[in-house]
């Protein structure tokens, strides 16, 4: 029998990052997609300025000059370096991402344990469905993510809910009926994993510093026209903005919103830094622009390309207001910013202000692949109508948002999935 683990108790034993399950992160587009990137972290608290700037510079050390304009006559306890691995976890932390899911077997068949008389039934997925709605509950989801299985639930009453999750072989701790009612009066869904033992047991396993100035400033602006001097081609910035209260905007160029959350077919994860590169070309235009990549509290992410930063990373960097709270980050929101440009592009120095607005934003692309296995049953049948539709939706998505040929994505869908999907 199976234990379920009660989720009040254990969402608050771990950290906030744990709880994200939208999917299992496969690649990012992080600033090693770019042979001319420079990164920058700004960090910025009222006038106070911490700016560090992590060159992408190729050649002799000895060679290597930097010129950065600044507001006032910096002092020697105004420059230090930095660890290059802090700013490169920042980028990877906060880079555009691919994530997947797998379709489920539509006629995977339940079985059922019968406690106390031993025996064991076969239901199928439909018979599953009607039986748990005769009890009030309804499955809103049902995912195979990585080695979880995940039920989404919604319950009518909660002697319905404990049926129906002994019969799925869950063991519910005593008291559990009273504290679900109290949930499901509180209109709370319900989100049940546990790990699927056949996929866990296939499972693989159970340059220079970066230099930093510190300033005081009424002027929150990044200077970016001696950089573009010596460029013998388009240029690519990332900046990372790293602030108290909300998200940096830009105040004197127009931001271009980035398509997200966006379905495309499976065949992209082999060349995802392509993809990026159209997608991003694509919105950002032949004019040169600033594109926002990621907006988010540091105390977690949904999911996850890389771990938050830690107290000590976050303090290198120059975060100057954290607490003694363990979870830090949540004081700190990241902004990062994508600028692309020539010599002749983009005239006006970059300036920006800091807004109240924490929402969440994330460049997120998403792949779901379907179920390769035999399908047999009815509502299989509806399941392949359904992945053709699907399928289709996806590449006209994907013509759209990169200019690529519609015909070449199909030819490329058509390699990647079974025949009866195409």
């Amino acid at each position: 029998m199976r234990k379920l683990l009660f989720v009040a108790a254990l969402w608050l034993s771990l950290p906030a990052a744990a709880h994200a399950f939208c999917g299992f992160y496969v690649a990012r587009a992080d600033g090693e997609l770019y042979n001319q990137a420079s990164k920058v972290v700004y960090v910025r608290d009222g006038r106070r300025t911490v700016i560090t700037m992590s060159s992408d510079y190729r050649g002799e050390p000895s060679d290597f000059a930097l010129i950065v304009p600044t507001p006032k006559v910096l002092g020697e306890g105004d420059i230090r370096t930095v660890m290059a691995e802090t700013v490169d976890h920042l980028d990877a932390y906060s880079a555009p991402r691919l994530v997947e899911y797998f379709d489920h077997d539509p006629c995977q068949r339940m079985v059922l344990e019968d406690f106390r008389m031993g025996n064991l039934s076969a239901v199928t997925e439909q018979e599953r469905r009607r039986d748990a709605a005769a009890l009030g509950v309804q499955i809103k989801g049902e995912y195979a993510i990585g080695t979880y299985d995940v039920l989404i639930l919604k319950a009518a009453q909660s002697n319905g809910l404990v049926t129906f999750l002994t019969s799925e072989g869950y063991r519910l701790p005593d008291g559990a009926e009273r504290v679900l009612a109290d949930y499901i009066r509180g209109g709370m869904k319900f989100f049940v994993a546990r790990v699927n033992l056949d996929r866990h047991e296939a499972a693989a396993t159970r340059d220079l510093p970066p230099l930093q100035i510190s300033f005081t400033s009424r002027h929150f602006m990044l200077p970016i026209q001696l950089g573009k001097l010596n460029a013998d081609g388009p240029q690519d910035a990332l900046i990372m903005m790293l602030t108290r209260n909300g998200r940096v905007e830009v105040a004197n160029y127009n931001e271009t919103v980035l398509p997200t959350d966006t379905n495309i077919p499976t065949f992209v994860e082999d060349m995802f830094p392509n993809f990026y590169r159209s997608v991003f070309n694509k919105a950002v235009g032949n004019g040169g622009g600033i594109a926002l990549e990621y907006g988010w509290d540091m105390g977690w992410c949904d999911p996850c390309a890389a771990d938050p930063l830690s107290r000590e990373e976050l303090e290198e960097l120059g975060v100057g207001w954290l607490d003694d709270g363990s979870n830090a980050g949540q004081n700190v929101y990241v902004t990062r910013f994508h600028a692309q440009y020539t010599k002749d592009q983009m005239p006006e120095d970059l300036v920006f202000h800091e807004s109240s607005n924490r929402a969440n934003f994330q460049g997120r692309y998403v792949m779901n692949r379907p179920f390769t296995g035999r399908i047999t049953c009815e509502y299989g049948r509806e399941y392949v109508k359904e992945t053709q539709l699907r399928l289709r939706r996806e590449a006209l998505t994907l013509a759209e948002i990169t200019g690529w040929s519609p015909r070449n994505i199909e030819k490329r869908i058509r390699d990647t999935v079974p025949n009866s999907y195409w």
